[in-house]
């Protein structure tokens, strides 16, 4: 009965704190441009340059890093890396409101990749306490918390911005993540591994790769996380100028933010039920369906006329792609031992943030030869290629097994 009742009081611990880091890490995205613009007597093309930089630097060093932060989880456990990571991300934030340069901000968005590891390490973390018959549906609990926080996170930054000034929405930022790592620190109880973990096999880096490599679907899962994350953050930069197009009214800004908070509730409103039907069903078949539906309610947006249009199939496509986190995770949580699982999922972010790199510069690039439109039917296909690809991943798994 102790048991359950410390792996509940984890994930509820776990939920509240990735909301307020994915809030938090969220929080500053809507402004670091116009952040940037303070620091001097900056060109157009200038400041939106070193704003992409800005912007993707977190995600670019956080692909190399994160495999790191899992090995050591799986070795010293995963609240010393919560610890650090949260702590770590709060330092950088903190410091964001004293920097006065561009390069600096750079620097320090740098700094933040390498201790962007906090949300991935608490999945690690909950799934290893979680039996694999409910995985999905935990899991998608507590990717709830983190979809319910980057929902927010823009909205409440803005709002910040507006009222205290961009360096005090840092600091106040900065403090709520370091509450967070706090409510982590003295609340969490990480179960003990058993006496038998003496025994128990520990796998150097190649032999991890090498298991990732030789496993067809685990192999294939992480080449979806990327191609999904590609097809997500390709139109995302965009999407406030394709709500420009679609109306006249004066505040576009609040309409983007519909736009895409629109997906976010979607999200929020399924994840946890495709959690459920994959631990009924099997997760690599409710991935099938959902790269189906993505590519099905993607696909539309390119046609729209009205706001209004844009908005339900952004809702229909945020209830489609919320499920495919946590399916890729319970699904690794199967398909890898117990002992490189924080690692293996570490490489699964890396595949993640190495999509949220390509997919605005592709976005960006294709947008600017053939229109934004075209960016839609080109994502769709991106979901359709994923979908295809775990479809023939499936069928010579099934050969091979007989």
């Amino acid at each position: 009965m102790l048991a359950i009742t410390v792996e509940k009081k984890n994930l509820t611990i776990m939920w509240v704190a990735n909301f307020l880091v994915a809030a938090s890490a969220t929080m500053v995205l809507p402004f670091l441009s116009l952040y940037i613009e303070t620091m001097g007597n900056f060109s157009p093309e200038y400041v939106q340059k070193w704003s992409g930089l800005v912007f993707g630097i977190t995600f670019l060093t956080a692909f190399f890093v994160s495999p790191i932060w899992g090995r050591f989880g799986d070795r010293f456990g995963y609240k010393p890396i919560l610890m650090i990571t949260g702590y770590g991300i709060a330092f950088s934030i903190f410091m964001m409101g004293f920097i006065d340069s561009v390069f600096g901000l750079f620097i320090l968005r740098m700094f933040m990749g390498v201790v962007t590891g906090f949300i991935p390490t608490s999945l690690a973390l909950i799934s290893s306490q979680t039996p694999k018959h409910i995985a999905g549906r935990t899991l998608g609990t507590l990717q709830m918390g983190t979809v319910t926080g980057g929902l927010f996170g823009p909205i409440l930054g803005g709002l910040m911005a507006d009222a205290f000034g961009f360096s005090y929405t840092f600091i106040i930022t900065a403090i709520v993540i370091s509450i967070a790592a706090t409510v982590v620190l003295f609340g969490i109880t990480e179960k003990k591994k058993s006496a038998d973990k003496k025994n128990e096999k520990t796998y150097t880096r190649k032999e991890v790769f090498k298991h990732i490599t030789s496993q067809r679907m685990l192999l294939t899962v992480m080449v979806l996380s990327f191609l999904v994350q590609m097809a997500n953050f390709s139109i995302q930069p965009l999407l406030a100028l394709y709500v420009d197009g679609l109306t006249s009214a004066a505040n576009i800004a609040f309409l983007s933010g519909l736009a895409f908070s629109a997906t976010g509730f979607g999200n929020l409103i399924a994840t946890r039920g495709w959690g459920r039907l994959g631990d009924a069903i099997g997760y690599t078949k409710v991935l099938t369906i959902l790269l189906v539906l993505s590519a099905a309610f993607i696909i539309p947006q390119a046609l729209v006329t009205e706001l209004w249009q844009l908005i339900i199939l952004r809702f229909l496509f945020g209830m489609a792609i919320g499920g495919i986190i946590p399916s890729v995770t319970a699904f690794i949580r199967h398909a890898a031992p117990v002992s490189m699982q924080g690692e293996v999922l570490g490489y699964n972010q890396s595949f993640r943030f190495l999509g949220n790199v390509a997919g605005p510069a592709f976005g960006g690039l294709l947008s600017g030869y053939i229109g934004i439109s075209s960016v839609f039917y080109v994502t769709g296909i991106l979901f359709l290629s994923a979908f295809g690809l775990l479809w023939w991943s499936r069928q010579q798994v099934a050969v091979e097994d007989h």
